[in-house]
């Protein structure tokens, strides 16, 4: 009798955790992505030490995210050839198409409003990080104190990285329910 009375506190104890809305922490910042074919992979790297080749598509973008398994990815168009259509090549020099997406109101600080999301060719040395093929297309760059990359054009004019309440709760995962022919046994 014990038994099953504990069982059915920890089975309602889970139900009810499980039940309400869940109260997520992220984090305000710029993500940095590389373009893979068609789709963008999260960088392993920060823009101040990744050298992209010529050629290669990077991407910001600006959102309130948990972590960088959520992390909202550049939109628009990601396309080197459209991109740096009118950079014509130079010797000596790389090109790399940037995709710069300030985010969405909802994402942004308050009293700012995001600036339009735009795309730019870099054209820079060959051996040049991203951080300095974005600082020829988007200045000014704003960093912390740890190379936290913390505005792009001026935007967001303060915080970096800060902490905040996410706006709109994650998507739960539905659990499949089990139904069972029988009463269970304790």
């Amino acid at each position: 009798m014990i038994r099953r009375a504990v069982l059915l506190l920890l089975a309602s104890l889970l139900l009810c955790a499980g039940a309400g809305q869940a109260q997520a922490v992220g984090y305000r910042y710029w993500s940095f992505w590389e373009r893979d074919g068609d789709h963008w992979v999260y960088a392993t790297q920060g823009p101040s030490t990744a050298r992209p080749s010529d050629g290669d598509v990077q991407g910001f973008r600006f959102a309130v995210s948990e972590d960088s398994s959520e992390a909202a990815r550049p939109r628009g168009t990601a396309d080197f050839d459209t991109i740096c259509a009118k950079t014509p090549a130079q010797d000596g020099k790389k090109r790399v198409a940037l995709v710069l997406d300030f985010g969405t109101t909802t994402d942004a600080p308050s009293g700012e409003t995001p600036p339009a999301s735009r795309t730019a060719c870099a054209q820079t040395s060959p051996d040049a990080t991203t951080a300095e093929a974005l600082a020829t297309v988007a200045k000014p760059l704003r960093y912390d104190t740890n190379a936290l990359l913390c505005a792009i054009a001026g935007y967001p004019e303060k915080g970096c990285g800060s902490r905040c309440r996410r706006t709109s709760p994650r998507p739960r995962r539905r659990r499949p329910h089990r139904r069972t022919a029988r009463p269970l046994a304790w």
